[in-house]
């Protein structure tokens, strides 16, 4: 009898785990795992975790078990448990009070519902995931891709900052590739109010994924319509000195066939015109890649499609379609003079419209495929969500949010010291001074020393800085050790350095050359060291602010990606491949917390080149790199900073007036100097309107009065715009605590403020500035007007006259040299302070409080010290500030909160703004009224 019931258990038991085995899913504490029946793509389970009433996470694998890894995007969540799951029909249903999410048993197809069953997002039918195993340095995983549908008025954002001038990336394609230029976040915000934030490190792309090819995968005919090539003819000066027919244009890595194989004098001298005709069998839109360094024109059929300029060092791509109808010729020249640089022309044959209309997100290499998805009632919502996945913003310090001067680059300490002089002689605000790179002597990079030669005293620099002209120190500080340095010594003896770059003999192009390479942070002791050099050569001095340059990581500028995946692996995480765009993440991530253990009262500042998602809790700004002095490359920068803004990370900034220029403008004279101060002026104007403020480039020498002298009209623009900085400081500071508490976004796409108005959607060179300034650069030499589109659903009031226009409408604005259009939205309040010369001169009292009539409005003005952390433990204050524009009543509401030095009372003085009494944002115009406020309640209604 036992024995039989000792089976009559073991079959149970054995029933049971068969049972469990082939059940559709599995209820988890955070959520469920199901197991697809007849899934595509290798997809063995799909799991969904609760993050969130609003945020689900889906994960893909192809193997028995999960990953057990940590992200290194996103941070450990609190338990969620207020959820339940059912199934019916089968699926499997999560349900928050906000959210449901249905995973199909047969597919694993993942759909996304709000509370009342309408879908907001979903996969490709079918689930859209494809594992494809595959190994890299011996270690396992998967090439993956993960599609989604998307409706065809669906607008898309985000993907960190990218240089081609567009600002919705529906039906387009994007290579997420960290580059100089490119920062790579991989978080998309809809404007259907749902955010997806895609975890994965590796090398990954947005759309159509396939690689371009060479020309030659086009029917090719030369300049006398015969088959095989295009015709290429060889220039120096005006004679032709070669042609040839040739079906591929392909020199663009160092590893590539060079230039230098070029008839003698072409590659420096003269220039290449490749002339003919293209076909295709295959009918449809086809696409074509181009590039190139030097000056670059292509026409197809005799229209101007590409006419650019980029540095030698670091060329850079456009992108262009032309649909094409079964055999149809069409005509193309390529003129390129390179100056020894680089060029390469490539094409796609068409990628399904279907397929392109839709959501594609492809990685190189990654253990699973795992995203995140948020829903919210609006954009600001969706990044609080991101935010909540990877990290608060901390608030930058306040004087970081002033005027920074710097250049490529000050060669002596009586060179950088004289600039913040002559700043201080002219009257003309400024906060911080930027040391770039080699201030050390050659060949000693990275061990963070000053050439004693001309920085004889580095102490009694930063004292003079601080204590006599109360400006801030900011510092290139890169990863790169030259080899034999005492630092590379002490990185390299425990293993903390990448090894490549060095067993490859590669020199950089400083001096003679000297053999280099990056340490690795993705060890954390490597992290530590790196700080603990920084710390004790640096940071000791009193420092301010650390300038983390080259964190792609460029090791080796102009070698190939593969050479580039190379040069950093493998790391101290797994193969370089893997971790590719993640560099600057943990560079940043060393330096963050290094400094707040070493100096816990001193804000962190770091400015870097590259971004990934959630680098903005580490106290990171990026600027977007290298980019040139041209017209052009200044509109992109628009679409740029409004589409990082999207990404979820608040601050950006970039070189005001572009980085690498053009040899006429070295000692322009007559129209070209003209254009070079018009240009580098009108981007100043735009810059004055970005998170951060920051003027940098090559020669010719940027500081305001290098650019135009004292009485110019670009000298007094450029002044002119600094001061309005300063004095809109109390409003912008408001806005660096509100992207702290409340995940406030700075640099706004009109998508975020306007949703209804799907007039806005597409505009990438018009951005909100905080709730109040609609701003709208001018970007083309001898404007002196724009078009502007005001946004329905608002008044707007000209800044500088007060004039009111209806929203809905598109305006011709005007913009004399002198002034960029900027509006201000009615219902705004502005708060702005006292003229300053640095941010610190002297508190905002009084302060004058502009009020923009025509619509209700709020304003919430934010304070602290400035310089620390104790806003994290409560240690600041709030005054919330409400119009009412039926009663013309403006109330100032009880102050809550304090901090030290905080002012118990001060008087505001107020300006209104109306339809019928249009006022210019003039500081010297005589308030209306003027209070006492002691951080009591009181209400002011306009007379």
């Amino acid at each position: 009898m036992k024995q039989i019931l000792l089976t009559l258990i073991f079959a149970a038991l054995l029933f049971g785990c068969a049972s469990d085995k082939n059940k559709a899913y599995k209820k988890l504490d955070d959520g469920l795992v199901v197991f697809p029946s007849n899934a595509q793509g290798n997809v063995k389970q799909v799991k969904l975790q609760v993050v969130a009433d609003n945020i689900i996470k889906v994960t893909a694998t192809a193997a028995d078990a999960f990953s057990t890894d940590t992200s290194l995007m996103v941070l450990p969540q609190p338990k969620f448990s207020d959820f339940k799951v059912t199934d019916e029909n089968g699926k499997a249903i999560i349900a928050t009070k906000n959210l449901k999410a249905e995973v199909t048993f047969e597919t694993g197809e993942v759909v996304f519902k709000d509370a009342s069953g309408n879908v907001i997002f979903q996969e490709q039918k079918g689930g859209g995931k494809k594992l494809d195993s595959l190994k890299i340095e011996g270690v396992k995983g998967f090439e993956i891709t993960q599609i989604f549908e998307s409706p065809d008025d669906e607008a898309l954002y985000g993907l960190g900052g990218h240089q081609n001038g567009q600002i919705n990336y529906k039906g387009e394609d994007v290579e997420l590739t960290q580059h100089n230029i490119i920062d790579i976040v991989p978080f998309l915000y809809s404007n259907k109010n749902y955010g997806l934030l895609w975890d994965n490190y590796s090398i990954s792309h947005f759309g159509d994924p396939r690689p371009y090819q060479p020309l030659s995968s086009l029917q090719l005919f030369d300049r006398n319509e015969k088959a095989g090539g295009l015709t290429a003819d060889y220039y120096v000066g005006n004679k032709v000195v070669k042609s040839a027919t040739e079906d591929n244009i392909t020199y663009e890595f160092l590893e590539t066939p060079q230039v230098d194989n070029f008839p003698k004098d072409v590659a420096q001298k003269g220039k290449v015109i490749w002339e003919g005709s293209f076909s295709s069998e295959i009918e449809g839109i086809h696409k074509f890649l181009v590039y190139a360094s030097g000056y670059t024109k292509l026409w197809v059929d005799g229209k101007l499609i590409i006419d650019k300029w980029r540095q030698n060092w670091n060329p850079w791509t456009d992108k262009f379609n032309v649909d094409l109808k079964k055999g149809e010729k069409h005509k193309l020249k390529i003129e390129w003079n390179g100056e020894g640089g680089y060029i390469a022309v490539k094409h796609l044959d068409p990628f399904s419209p279907e397929q392109q209309s839709k959501i594609t997100l492809t990685s190189e290499v990654g253990d699973e495929i795992n995203y995140y998805f948020i829903k919210a009632d609006n954009a600001d919502g969706v990044i609080s969500g991101y935010r909540k996945l990877t990290g608060k913003a901390p608030i930058i310090p306040s004087w970081a949010m002033g005027f920074w001067q710097s250049r490529e680059r000050y060669k002596t300490q009586q060179e950088m010291l004289d600039v913040v002089k002559e700043y201080r002689k002219r009257n003309i605000p400024l906060d911080n001074i930027v040391l770039d790179w080699q201030y050390w002597k050659d060949p000693e990079w990275g061990s963070h020393e000053f050439d004693a030669s001309r920085f004889p005293d580095p102490q009694g620099m930063i004292n003079t800085l601080h204590n006599d002209l109360h400006a801030n120190l900011m510092i290139s500080v890169w990863p790169k050790f030259n080899k034999g340095t005492k630092h590379y010594d002490e990185l390299n003896e425990k293993g903390f350095l990448f090894t490549r770059n060095i067993e490859m003999k590669r020199k950089d192009w400083v001096g003679i050359g000297y053999e280099n390479t990056f340490y690795d942070p993705f060890n954390p002791e490597a992290g530590k060291l790196f700080w603990k050099q920084i710390d004790t050569k640096l940071n000791s001095l009193g420092v301010d602010a650390w300038w983390l340059d080259a964190t792609e990581p460029d090791m080796h500028s102009n070698i190939s990606i593969e050479e580039r995946k190379l040069n950093m692996t493998p790391t101290a995480m797994g193969p370089g491949v893997k971790y590719f765009n993640a560099y600057s993440l943990l560079n940043s991530k060393a330096v963050y917390e290094g400094q707040r253990q070493s100096s816990p009262d001193k804000r962190v500042f770091i400015l870097t080149r590259s971004a990934y998602a959630g680098q903005q809790r580490y106290g990171a700004t990026t600027w977007s790199g290298d980019i040139v002095s041209r017209w052009s490359d200044f509109k992109d920068q628009i679409a740029t900073g409004i589409n990082f803004s999207l990404s979820g990370i608040p601050y950006w900034t970039m070189d005001i007036g572009g980085f690498a220029v053009e040899t006429r403008y070295y000692n322009a004279k007559g129209e070209t100097l003209n254009e070079w101060r018009e240009l580098n002026n009108r981007w100043f104007q735009f810059g004055a309107f970005c998170p951060v403020f920051r003027s940098h480039g090559q020669y010719p020498f940027r500081e305001i009065y290098n650019i135009a002298p004292e009485g110019h009209e670009v000298y007094n623009s450029m002044v002119s715009y600094n001061k309005l900085r300063y004095r809109l400081l109390p409003y912008l500071y408001s806005l660096a605590g509100h992207a702290y508490h409340n995940d406030y976004t700075i640099m706004r796409g009109l998508v975020m403020d306007f949703p209804a108005d799907e007039n806005v959607v597409n505009i990438g060179d018009q951005y909100m500035f905080g709730p109040a300034f609609l701003v709208n650069p001018v970007y083309k030499f001898k404007a002196r007007s724009r078009e502007v589109y005001l946004p329905a659903d608002a008044g707007w009031y000209d800044l500088y006259t007060g004039k009111y226009f209806k929203g809905g409408e598109k305006v011709k604005a005007d913009a004399p040299l002198d002034k960029m259009p900027v509006y201000v939205r009615a219902g705004s309040i502005i708060p702005t302070g006292p003229a300053l010369q640095y941010t610190n001169e002297k508190p905002a009292d009084a302060l004058t409080i502009f009020v923009y009539t025509g619509k209700d409005g709020d304003f919430t003005l934010y304070e602290d010290e400035g310089v620390n952390y104790n806003y994290e433990d409560g240690s600041y204050s709030t005054i919330p500030m409400h119009y009412d524009d039926k009663t013309k009543a403006l109330q100032i509401g009880d102050r809550k909160g304090s901090f030290k030095g905080m002012l118990s009372a001060r008087k505001l003085k107020i300006v209104w703004v109306d339809i019928n009494k249009p006022v210019g944002m003039n500081f010297d115009v005589h308030p209306e009224q003027a209070i006492d406020y002691n951080g009591q309640a009181i209400t002011i209604t306009m007379k």
